[in-house]
């Protein structure tokens, strides 16, 4: 079975964030022998500059994961027995025992769930008819009653349905018979006793042992419409057969405990746990039966697996990451926060991209992105070094730009600036979402949480947006309770930032030495904030 990994970069993603996850999974997806799916994922929405860059480069956006908690679909079987509501009950439980499995889903003529039938519901069938006379609850077709016999349909028509008790006719006096009209009666080799029954104007005579019935009683059970049918069993076995020829609906546990494929396992365990059958069956929108998750199913379920890039920071990470398996982590910030439970391959280089660390697996495996892969690589890498002037730039920053331009046959300054220029403008976005368009969080000692957001620009018109962008920061840091929420205005041509900051604005001030005039701390030749702006304020967060 081939199993899924989400390649996800950090929330809010930025362009670095998305092309590294299209990128590492494209590579990862090639190197693989097929066992393992990389499948590359977003945290959320997409920003102005990293759309224009899928649309330049044709790539897909990646899908959306909302969260890596464990859900139904992940734990479910999707493998499984289902019965029609007019299958013999025998015929159903011969499925669970092939099966390895205690129930099966009940289904109507459009495939829609009914109900279940379960072990228990044969066991206490079996339970009742050791105490009492057996008898067939619902109409049962004398059909399904001939198939289950493997026998002789000799009189009457197989299509009419038999409700009634079922009696084996042992004693060779009848006077005293409690058989009634409607009644199944089954008999050996006993002409005068088969006689005697059919004058209880029985609905189903069954001859046990291969008996072959006298043209006299034929006659008789024509003219009153009993069916006569020959069984190959003996009248014991002949019996129990009869009543697990009834329809499995007769048996089934109505309104079963369903779930949707969505649904996250630790919002349904107890459920399942607590319904006497310990299962689910999981259904689509329609109320088709698609899986089946039962108590076994979550007991060490496995979790799913994450390979993460460009982060490596809990609070940055998708959420139910704790939760989660991390198979691998590819970043060039600092060290985070993230736990992993078994050892990993970690990569924590300092280059200005994760797409330079990605193209450089490519080159060392001897492989060549897709075009629309190298061209999303190539505008993360000068989105995160700003057209390669940031102070986090490398040599191999240059270097992996350099093979994408030869790849592409383009020049990446020119294309970076048309990046910028169409990408930019941000007239028209709500102070609200700008301020999270681009955030990173980072946990501090004690559970406290700063914020360090950046918008990118060319030219200083979002600088006059300045005091709505701080009420929009301020909101969000009460609301999220951080203790700072610095967002950085950043004038890529300019080489200039304005730091706009909320909340304990000391730690801002001890960070860069100089005093927050109207909520402004102005930083020129500040572009990064990996290295210019987080390390300072996390450093004068940790001596406060």
């Amino acid at each position: 079975m081939t199993r899924r990994v989400y390649v996800c970069g950090h929330r809010n993603p930025d362009t670095d964030s998305i092309a590294a996850a299209i990128g590492y999974a494209e590579l990862k997806n090639r190197l693989d022998d097929g066992s393992t799916q990389f499948v590359p994922v977003r945290l959320g929405v997409v920003n102005a500059q990293t759309q224009w860059l899928l649309d330049r480069s044709q790539a897909p956006v990646p899908v959306h994961l909302p969260h890596a908690y464990l859900r139904v679909r992940d734990v479910m079987r999707t493998s499984f027995p289902v019965a029609e509501r007019g299958d013999p009950v025998r015929t159903v439980g011969l499925l669970m025992a092939s099966e390895g499995i205690d129930l099966v889903p009940i289904v109507d003529e459009d495939g829609l769930l009914t109900g279940l039938l379960t072990e228990r519901a044969l066991a206490r069938r079996y339970i009742r008819e050791s105490r009492e006379a057996s008898r067939l609850d619902v109409g049962t077709p004398v059909s399904s009653i001939v198939d289950v016999l493997e026998g002789e349909l000799l009189s009457g028509d197989a299509d009419v349905e038999i409700r009634g008790r079922v009696w084996v006719q042992a004693m060779h006096s009848t006077a005293q018979s409690k058989v009634q009209r409607g009644d199944v009666v089954v008999i050996g080799d006993r002409p005068k006793a088969t006689e005697a029954a059919l004058a209880k104007g029985i609905a189903l005579l069954v001859l046990s042992n291969a008996s072959r019935p006298t043209d006299e009683v034929l006659r008789i059970a024509a003219a009153q419409g009993t069916c006569v049918v020959v069984s190959p069993l003996d009248s014991y076995v002949t019996s129990r057969m009869i009543t697990l020829s009834e329809p499995c609906r007769a048996l089934a546990e109505e309104d079963p405990l369903t779930v949707a494929r969505d649904d996250l396992v630790r919002d349904i365990s107890e459920e399942i746990k607590n319904v006497h059958y310990r299962a689910a069956v999981a259904v689509d929108g329609d109320g088709r039966p698609i899986g089946l998750v039962t108590r076994s199913d979550l007991v060490n379920p496995k979790p799913r697996r994450v390979l993460l890039v460009d982060h490596g920071e809990r609070g940055q990470s998708v959420p139910g990451i704790e939760e989660a398996e991390i198979v691998e982590i590819l970043d060039h910030h600092h060290i985070g926060s993230i736990e992993t439970t078994l050892p990993v391959t970690a990569i924590f280089d300092p280059v200005g991209s994760t797409s330079t660390l990605v193209i450089e697996r490519f080159r060392q495996a001897g492989a060549e992105p897709a075009p629309p892969t190298a061209t999303m690589l190539l505008g993360a890498i000068v989105s995160d070094t700003v057209l390669l002037t940031s102070p986090t730039t490398t040599a191999r920053d240059h270097a992996a730009t350099a093979y994408l331009e030869w790849l592409l046959r383009l020049d990446a300054q020119e294309f970076g600036r048309e990046m910028y220029e169409q990408s930019s403008d941000v007239a028209d976005v709500p102070p609200a979402d700008l301020v999270t368009r681009d955030i990173k969080e980072y946990e501090l000692d004690g559970g406290r949480t700063l914020s360090v957001a950046q918008i990118e620009t060319v030219g200083r018109a979002v600088f006059d947006r300045t005091d709505e962008l701080r009420a929009a920061a301020e909101t969000h840091r009460e609301r999220r309770e951080h203790v700072l929420f610095a967002l950085m205005l950043t004038d890529i041509l300019a080489q200039h930032t304005r730091l706009i900051v909320t909340g304990n604005e000391t730690l801002a001030e001890r960070a860069f030495d100089q005093p927050v005039a109207d909520g402004v701390i102005e930083l020129p030749g500040v572009m990064s904030r990996k290295k210019q702006v987080a390390p300072g304020l996390l450093a004068a967060a940790g001596a406060g």
